[in-house]
């Protein structure tokens, strides 16, 4: 799967900066596999969660959100938001 963008990664390690880590290591999962549907993505990542259009991935053990927007068709994933717990918790109220 294609990731629209590491960019948004990088910038949100540069605030936090323990994620980075965890990131980089959530994007190599990403970009080495395909994904046929949500199925396939609760294989790799079983604790995602579909959020209306959006797909949310908990990292680092739920310290931090990234909220994506997949599609399948063309795998490719873009990064919406990478998010602290509270700033997620803010996001969806």
């Amino acid at each position: 799967m294609r990731l629209i963008s590491n960019k948004a990664l990088r910038e949100f390690a540069a605030r936090q900066r323990e994620s980075g880590g965890p990131l980089q290591a959530w994007r190599k999962l990403i970009e080495g596999n395909n994904f046929e549907g949500y199925a396939d993505l609760r294989r790799v990542f079983n604790s995602v969660d579909k959020v209306g259009d959006y797909f949310v991935f908990n990292i680092a053990g739920n310290r931090y959100r990234l909220i994506a927007a997949i599609h399948f068709n063309t795998q490719t994933l873009y990064v919406r938001a990478v998010l602290t717990h509270a700033e997620y918790d803010h996001w969806r109220a």
